[in-house]
């Protein structure tokens, strides 16, 4: 996908975060600033700003509170990576490996304030809802790990919270900022929730097949942190005996080699799961077009179109 054509209302997204981004300390705000100038390709403000178009309003109608999703998106990211304990992030050292732990919680808790002084007081509800969508799918995805019994259902409910919900909140928002209709705006989050759940199965396939280097974090990063991902459970389910033993012991272990991490990854790719994977990717992307046909036809519709094909055909 060609995002060029996007990147003028993308420099005034940037633009507003830079605004809210300046103070002192000075350590703490180039703290909060630190993985978002690494990079990204700001889908949510994209997407917030492409809904509100396609219900027939202006960028400038959703500009604040497109900023304020990409804050509370890297909140999510800066405390993840504590949580996870993740060395890198988008190619850079995480925020807590620059800047220490308790700096790295303060960072992500001034995104996440920053975001409400920012966003539009008819988006307010939808986002502070979405973030406490986005803490439960994170305490469901830790409780996972020490499980070996997690069924995809489960997983669909905990990646509803923790991914598809900010981006089901981004064109909810968008749409509700474009005084779209009542079908205008259920449509459009029906969209953006189909389209987060196919985003996080894609996510899940990255980190087995991934370049790392394109990734910008070690490919097999979930297997050493004993993570249900949608690869992993349907790995678990169709292998047998030894194989599924196997896979099992390197899940369960807090220090696995190098070697092990390749030798589970190969028994995911083996085992059939990622076929299913991707039918399972592609069933949401489908229910998500579908929704969005339902659409008046528009350039923003289209847009909209061609970035949930990107996010199933991305390579990072």
């Amino acid at each position: 996908m060609d995002f060029s054509r996007f990147q003028p209302v993308m420099d005034e997204v940037d633009s507003t975060i830079e605004s809210v981004l300046e103070g002192k300390p000075e350590n703490l705000y180039t703290a909060s600033s630190h993985i978002i100038t690494a990079g990204g390709k700001r889908i949510r403000p994209l997407l917030c700003i492409l809904a509100c178009r396609a219900v027939g309003g202006s960028d400038r109608d959703a500009l604040s509170t497109a900023a304020a999703l990409e804050l509370i998106h890297n909140f999510t990211l800066i405390h993840d990576d504590i949580m996870d304990d993740d060395d890198l992030r988008r190619g850079k050292k995480s925020v807590h490996r620059v800047y220490g732990h308790a700096t790295a919680i303060l960072a992500g808790d001034l995104l996440f304030s920053k975001a409400f002084e920012l966003c539009d007081n008819r988006t307010t509800k939808i986002l502070a809802k979405a973030s406490a969508r986005i803490c439960e799918g994170q305490e469901m995805d830790m409780s996972f790990e020490g499980r070996v019994d997690v069924t995809e259902q489960e997983y669909i409910e905990m990646i509803d919270g923790k991914t598809a919900v900010l981006l089901e909140a981004a064109v909810r928002a968008g749409a509700v900022l474009g005084n779209g209709s009542e079908d205008e705006v259920k449509n459009l989050a029906s969209f953006g929730l189909n389209v987060g759940l196919a985003f996080q199965i894609k996510d899940d396939l990255l980190g087995v097949t991934a370049d790392e280097e394109k990734l910008g974090k070690p490919v097999g990063s979930d297997v050493i942190k004993g993570k249900k991902n949608l690869p992993v459970i349907k790995a678990l389910e169709l292998l047998g005996g030894n194989k599924r033993e196997r896979l099992t012991d390197i899940l369960s272990k807090k220090d696995n080699t190098y070697v092990e991490v390749r030798a589970a990854v190969s028994l995911i790719e083996k085992s059939g799961s990622m076929n299913y994977c991707r039918e399972r990717m592609d069933y949401y992307a489908k229910k998500a077009g579908d929704s969005l046909m339902k659409l008046r036809e528009s350039e923003a519709r289209d847009a909209l179109s061609e970035l949930s094909c990107f996010i199933t055909e991305r390579d990072l």
